[in-house]
């Protein structure tokens, strides 16, 4: 477990001249990717060639869009943004396990994404819609991180209420969920835009949110974040432990300076009130014989109590459902179907794992909804009623078009051959 692999620090001025030329360099290869992406299809779906303007606008907006971006992880990294004197946090340049896991996930999505696109739609329409899906990446990639963390935000929004300030904070949250919802939209909006079969793409592109997903939830188990309930090892032989600051390393071997979020939780003296029997696992939310405070443990001991590792529980599940959707697509019966079968399968997936699940910040209705009670049966987490509604819409969308298919009038092949 690795939450951080290496520290890039902005002390001398080298390092902050080197930290300033890459935030450039990517903004420029971003407004150069938009320059060489811009363009569309005619009404037969033939590629247009793009105008200078179209080319210049487009490389403006991706320009734009990243240097807001650049602006914003600059601040977390310089003590001071030079000329502007804006003051940052200093923070130097942190490589995450999970900011590199979660990137490896979203690159081989894409391509995996890309590949299935020249499959679906043969000879040169294929390519122009595998360079689409590339370029749709980008506008998913902007609606996920937007939506993952304003659900993020939703969901802990008392916290938010009370201290404004840390929406804007870089080491906040994200909710997948959130996340979906984001890059959906961005779907929607992209394939009207390009007067592409929505349902069609969808069912190109899901299968591979699952594959992007796997990667993530390794990037979880790094970091420490979204794990699972406190058991002990007696329960469950592969329970984990993750690493307060005593105990974490970086890549090379040194002691690291940020222990796992599952650790800085379970040893928040504020927040973690409840109370755990160590022999068995069991955690109350008040004080019992034989037990203890979780955050006292925690810190006693500098490591989280054995928990369940739920990260690596959906990363297996996401890896078995691409597998299956991928498998599924030669019997599809109808555009939008391999979406209709993910949305139902990883609810259940989701809903199942979140049976696990320790992190309180994930939410529930409570957090929500005052009116239902903490203790009550049906106070289930955020994402298991998020996994209710698709679910349902899975199931009405699959429904829907096979009873339409259904209906369709019968063509009897005999007659016809004998005719």
């Amino acid at each position: 477990m690795l939450p951080v692999l290496y520290r890039i620090q902005s002390t001398s001025e080298l390092s902050k001249v080197i930290i300033i030329l890459v935030a450039f360099a990517l903004v420029a290869w971003v407004a150069r990717s938009g320059w060489k992406g811009a363009g569309g299809t005619d009404e037969k779906g033939q590629p247009l060639e793009p105008s200078k303007d179209e080319r210049r606008n487009r490389a403006v907006l991706y320009g734009v869009i990243a240097a807001a971006l650049a602006f914003w992880g600059l601040t977390y990294a310089l003590p001071e943004i030079p000329i502007l004197h804006i003051k940052g946090k200093g923070e130097g340049i942190p490589i995450h396990t999970y900011g590199l896991l979660i990137g490896a996930g979203f690159i081989t999505a894409v391509t995996a994404a890309g590949w299935l696109a020249t499959r679906e739609w043969p000879g040169k329409l294929g390519l122009e819609r595998r360079d689409q899906v590339f370029d749709f990446a980008f506008w998913a990639f902007v609606g996920g991180i937007v939506g993952s963390r304003v659900l993020f935000i939703v969901v802990n929004w008392k916290d938010y209420a009370a201290r404004p300030s840390k929406i804007f904070d870089l080491g906040g949250g994200l909710v997948f969920y959130g996340g979906l919802i984001g890059a959906v939209i961005a779907a929607v909006w992209f394939t009207r835009r390009n007067d592409i079969d929505f349902w069609r793409f969808a069912d190109v592109c899901i299968p591979t949110v699952s594959l992007g997903q796997a990667f993530g939830r390794l990037g979880c188990f790094s970091a420490g974040c979204c794990w699972g309930r406190v058991t002990t090892h007696a329960h469950a032989p592969f329970a984990v432990e993750f690493p307060g600051v005593g105990l974490v390393k970086d890549l090379f071997g040194n002691a690291g300076t940020t222990a796992s979020l599952a650790f800085q939780s379970q040893a928040d003296t504020l927040n973690e009130t409840r109370w755990v029997v160590e022999s068995t696992g069991e955690v109350t939310a008040q004080a019992q014989a034989g037990a203890v405070r979780i955050s006292d443990w925690a810190l006693s001991h500098g490591h989280t109590l054995p928990v369940h590792p739920t990260q690596l529980y959906e990363s297996l599940g996401q890896i078995l459902l691409f597998m299956l959707l991928v498998s599924m697509r030669r019997f599809r019966r109808f555009h939008g179907q391999i979406l209709a079968i993910w949305l139902m399968c990883y609810a259940v997936l989701r809903s199942s794992v979140e049976l696990f699940r320790g992190d309180l910040e994930r939410g529930t209705l409570h957090g929500l909804i005052a009116s239902v009670p903490f203790d009550a049966w049906y106070n289930i987490s955020t994402s298991q009623f998020i996994s209710l509604c698709m679910f349902s819409l899975g199931a009405w969308v699959l429904v829907k078009n096979l009873r339409a298919i259904n209906a369709q009038p019968k063509v009897d092949v005999a007659a016809l051959t004998a005719a």
